[in-house]
């Protein structure tokens, strides 16, 4: 079979790589049958400049004709539905219903919507006028786009289909996708369609454009390259921070995911009152996708005492009686091993599970481990590694005070959720602690699991390090995902027919809201 082409410049042709690589099925451990071609640096040269060419244009353009793109791009996803599906279950292993067809696919198509209702309206740009001072400023967009998406959502996070994706191309910039390599076939036909997409509507090649593997020398080259414009990454925490030192050293801006533990605490009144239901609520969260959400409930805390033994009891049967699911790809499955090593080797006790297989293809036992909170405070930091799967580490305080130094020592998290009596016998516990965890988690929850992530403006997935790169972003809710791919652009006494269309006095579509004067407006300068 011949090796798949790359899309660089409008058009489909042979990378000047010579390595080649295919895609296992986790279900059964075996490659797929397509190959594919791993990159060399010419490769992304070619793509850098075409982008740059793409980018001369795609920054003097109405949101509209953006808007319009995105639309066709989501259209055309639909009528690949099926097609799609039965790829990215091919290669992930994720189930067809209801996960990537009811679930993964609507939510895929319905971001790109809003992506494009966003760059329609052009409020996301945050025009600010001063009329008083003649100042005028606008957020644009930056330059070529490198997306590298991770392995566990191909649809919603995917490198060409994506929340980064729709992102950058309604801030007005190319994208260059890096494929995952565990399911580069999902990749591309979401670059067929994209590509088609772009013909349709008259944006120029190099809008966006297709890779599937580079090496990681390249890798940091690119996202430090002059022409580069700014990154988005999601995925392992070391193969992360390579990029972002490389990005940093350059200037460049890199939007990253990495990792999360997502605590839940869990207070004693809750579990007196529900813990049978906390713990299958809980059960449910943690092994749904075989753990493999970045929002998965990796760390729970209680306070000992009869209530949580009944929950970890609990938990523990629960865990046993649930099916082993399959894991996205032996590099998974091998972490994962690795992962549990480092707990185990830091005073982590195993309630169930830990064993190797006990499902389908790619897999490990469901994990269930223990520490007290004193062995916690005494190794905080390897007690918090990311066990990627389906794994979680309970954390036994000897009471709330210690529970609160816990929660002192704990990093970013894109999440953290509390659990209280709805009685309201754990309020003052919940005053105590909840300031302390709001300032270590993107989103804090109360009762309820994090595993849920809403394509809502409100939202915020994103987080303190080392959950992201920097936490003043997130990678899900528009408008505000947009703001990463753009920079501010100010106009200082610049002529009126010389302004941006979104900084003139007349609003250019009367929908756009604008700061004028210290007020939110849709009304013309003036008026």
């Amino acid at each position: 079979m011949s090796v798949h082409p790359i899309l660089i410049d409008g058009c489909w042709q042979a990378s000047w790589g010579d390595g080649t690589f295919r895609a296992d099925n986790p279900a059964t451990c075996q490659p797929l049958p397509d190959e594919y071609p791993i990159s060399v640096w010419q490769d992304c040269d070619e793509a850098l400049a075409a982008a740059v060419r793409a980018f001369g244009v795609l920054r003097s353009l109405p949101g509209g004709r953006l808007a319009e793109f995105l639309e066709t791009y989501a259209a055309r996803i639909e009528t690949r539905r099926d097609e799609l599906v039965e790829m990215a279950h091919a290669e992930t292993a994720l189930p067809r219903s209801p996960r990537l067809a009811d679930a993964e696919l609507p939510r895929t198509t319905d971001q790109l919507r809003q992506a494009a209702a966003a760059a329609r309206e052009g409020a996301w740009a945050l025009p600010t006028i001063d009329t008083r001072g003649n100042l005028r400023s606008c957020l644009a967009p930056l330059g070529p786009v490198w997306v590298l998406g991770p392995n566990n959502f191909p649809f919603a996070f995917g490198s060409l289909s994506g929340g980064d994706f729709a992102a950058a191309i309604a801030a007005g910039n190319p994208v260059i996708a890096k494929a995952n390599s565990s399911h580069p076939g999902t990749t591309r036909i979401f670059a067929e369609e994209a590509e088609l997409a772009r013909q349709a509507t008259g944006l120029p090649a190099g809008t966006v454009q297709l890779i599937y593997r580079i090496r990681h020398a390249d890798g940091e080259r690119a996202v430090a390259d002059p022409r580069t414009g700014a990154a988005g990454y999601t995925g392992s925490r070391a193969a992360g921070l390579k990029l972002k030192a490389a990005a940093d050293l350059a200037g460049k801006p890199i939007y990253l995911e990495l990792s999360s533990v997502n605590p839940v605490v869990v207070l004693p009144g809750a579990l007196r009152e529900r813990g049978e239901q906390l713990a299958e609520e809980f059960t449910a969260s943690c092994l749904a996708g075989t753990g493999q959400f970045c929002t998965n409930p990796g760390l729970v805390l209680l306070v000992k005492g009869d209530a949580a033994d009944a929950f970890v009891r609990r938990v523990a049967e629960c865990f046993q009686a649930a099916p082993v699911g399959t894991l996205l790809s032996r590099s998974v499955e091998t972490s994962l091993r690795s992962s549990l090593h480092t707990l185990r080797a830091a005073g982590a006790q195993v309630v169930v599970g830990d064993r190797p297989g006990g499902g389908q293809g790619y897999c490990h036992a469901n994990t269930l481990l223990s520490v007290s909170g004193e062995q916690f405070l005494r190794a905080a930091e390897a007690l918090q590694t990311e066990a990627f799967g389906n794994c979680s580490l309970l954390v036994i305080a000897d009471d709330v005070e210690q529970l609160s130094q816990a929660l002192d020592r704990l990093d970013g998290s894109l999440t953290g959720c509390v659990y209280s009596d709805t009685a309201g016998s754990d309020d003052a516990d919940y005053e105590r602690i909840a300031p302390c965890l709001r300032q270590r988690v993107g989103r804090l929850l109360n009762d309820k699991m994090p595993t849920g992530v809403a394509v809502s403006p409100a939202m915020n997935h994103g987080g303190p390090y080392p959950a992201t790169g920097h936490p003043g972003f997130t990678a899900v809710g528009i408008p505000a995902s947009l703001r990463r791919f753009a920079a501010l652009h100010c106009y200082d006494n610049v002529r009126p027919h010389r302004l941006p269309p979104c900084l003139q006095d007349r609003n250019p579509n009367g929908a756009m809201w604008r700061w004028i004067d210290g007020r939110w407006t849709q009304a013309d300068v003036g008026k």
